[in-house]
C-alpha cells in the first residue's frame, strides 16, 4: 500500500501529452489548447468612447457651462471621419471611435442639445470616458495560452482575434468497463441480490467533462476469461481504460489477476485512502488502466484525485487538479489509523460570508445518495481528526 502523494508522483512520471488536432471554433468548448492564442490587432483598435455623450476637446470645457456646435456623430462601426476645432463636438455613442482632435467625452446626463448645439453644464477632463487604442490588449499578446481549456466564458477571445479553427490536443479516448455478476443495466427490473449499473453512467460522464471521447461496454461477469477478453479489445482502441470492480482480494475481484495473466504491469495496486483503498493502475501495451473500486463513493473519489489528473495531463492541460481552497468545519471530520480521507461535504457560507464545510452523514463507500449532496471533499491527514470551528483543507467538486 503506498501514500496517495506517491501514487500521484507514478501518474504524472506515466502521462504523456496526447498529439494535437484542428478543430472549428465552434466545437472547440472542453478542448484544451494546444497552441497560444496571440492578439493579431489592439483592443480596442481604436480610441473608443465608453460612453453615450459628446466628444469634446476638454479645455473647451474649462469655463461649463458652455455652448458648443454639433458637427457630425460617431456611432459604432459609423465614425465621424471630421476634425474637431474649437468650439466644436460630435455627438458620440457607446463604444464609437473618438474622432480626431476630440480628448474626452461628456455624459448625455451632462448635456443639453437644441438646434444644432449642446450646452454642456459641467467641465471634463483630458482622457474623460475614453478607452484608448490598446489600453486593454496589446497586439502580440498571448491572450489564451496553450493548456487553457476553451469554454463558454472565454470562446470569444480567440474569436474576437480571427481565430476560426484551433489547434487542441487530441481527446483521449476511454473505455468503461464495469464488472460484477450482480450489476445489470439500468433499464433493467431488479431481481434479488441485483443492482443496477450506476458506476458505468457516473465515470463516463466524469470522462466526457474533463473533455474525453468514451465508449460503454456491456457489463462483464465475475469471470477471469470474459474480463481478460474485453480489456484486451479496449486497450486496442483505447488510451485509457477504466474498469470498476473488481479491485479487492476476494475471490471474485479478478480484475488484478486478469491484468496480470495478460502482462500488464501493475504499477500500484492499493492507496492508503478512504474511501478508495483498493485502486490500481496498470500499462496494458500502450494503454493505460484504472481499476477502481465497485463501491460508487469510492469510484467517485479515486477519480476526481487519480484519473481526472491523468486525463487532464494527457491533454497538457495547465490546471491538472480541482480546485482547493479552506473552510470552517460545521462538524467533526475523522480520519484513520494509516489512510488519508477525503470525506463528503456541504457547502455553505455564515451571515459573514465564511465558507462552512458540514459533513455529510454517509454510511459508507457504497452510499451514493447522500454523495450527490456533496459539494466538496474534506481532507483529513491520517490519524487526525477535525470538530467543529477547525480550518479544514477542501476540494471543490465540480458542478
Amino acid at each position: 500500500m503506498i501514500p496517495v502523494q506517491k501514487a500521484l508522483s507514478i501518474l504524472d512520471k506515466a502521462a504523456i501529452a496526447l498529439g494535437s488536432t484542428s478543430v472549428a471554433l465552434a466545437d472547440s468548448v472542453g478542448r484544451v489548447l494546444a497552441e497560444d492564442i496571440v492578439a493579431d490587432t489592439d483592443l480596442p483598435p481604436f480610441d473608443r468612447s465608453q460612453m453615450d455623450g459628446y466628444a469634446v476637446r476638454s479645455r473647451d470645457s474649462k469655463n461649463a457651462p458652455v455652448v458648443l456646435q454639433i458637427i457630425g456623430e460617431s456611432a459604432a462601426g459609423k465614425g465621424f471621419r471630421g476634425k474637431l476645432k474649437k468650439g466644436e463636438t460630435v455627438r458620440i455613442m457607446t463604444g464609437a471611435p473618438i474622432p480626431d482632435g476630440a480628448d474626452a467625452v461628456q455624459k448625455l446626463e451632462l448635456a443639453s442639445e437644441s438646434a444644432g448645439s449642446v450646452t454642456l453644464s459641467a467641465s471634463t477632463e483630458k482622457g474623460r470616458f475614453i478607452v484608448t487604442k490598446g489600453k486593454e490588449v496589446k497586439r502580440g499578446t498571448v491572450v489564451l495560452a496553450a493548456g487553457s481549456i476553451i469554454s463558454a466564458q472565454n470562446i470569444s477571445v480567440p474569436a474576437a482575434f480571427g481565430y476560426a479553427r484551433l489547434k487542441v490536443v487530441r481527446p483521449p479516448r476511454i473505455t468503461i468497463v464495469s464488472t460484477g455478476s450482480e450489476i445489470v443495466e439500468v433499464n433493467r427490473k431488479l431481481k434479488r441480490d441485483q443492482i443496477r449499473n450506476s458506476n458505468s453512467v457516473m465515470l463516463a460522464s466524469l470522462s466526457r467533462d474533463a473533455g474525453c471521447g468514451v465508449t460503454v461496454l456491456p457489463v462483464i461477469r465475475d469471470d477471469i476469461g470474459e474480463l481478460q477478453r474485453a480489456l484486451k479489445a479496449a486497450a486496442k482502441t483505447s488510451d485509457v481504460v477504466i474498469a470498476t470492480g473488481g479491485v479487492s482480494v476476494g475471490k471474485y475481484d479478478l480484475t488484478k489477476p486478469a491484468l496480470e495473466k495478460l502482462g500488464a504491469e501493475i504499477m500500484f495496486d492499493h492507496v492508503a485512502l478512504k474511501p478508495g483503498k483498493p485502486t490500481v493502475f496498470a500499462k496494458l501495451g500502450k494503454t493505460f488502466v484504472f481499476g477502481l473500486p465497485g463501491n460508487p463513493v469510492s469510484a467517485a473519489v479515486t477519480f476526481y484525485l487519480f484519473v481526472r489528473r491523468f486525463l487532464m495531463q494527457l491533454q497538457d492541460a495547465s490546471e491538472i487538479e480541482l480546485n482547493g481552497g479552506r473552510a470552517r468545519a460545521d462538524g467533526p471530520f475523522r480520519g484513520i489509523t494509516g489512510r488519508d480521507s477525503y470525506l463528503p461535504a456541504e457547502l455553505v457560507t455564515d451571515k459573514d460570508g465564511h465558507l462552512i464545510a458540514k459533513p455529510i452523514q454517509w454510511h459508507g463507500s457504497s452510499d451514493f445518495v447522500s454523495f450527490a449532496r456533496a459539494d466538496a471533499l474534506v481532507f483529513v491527514q491520517a490519524n487526525d481528526s477535525f470538530d467543529s470551528g477547525d480550518a479544514v483543507d477542501i476540494l471543490f467538486l465540480p458542478r
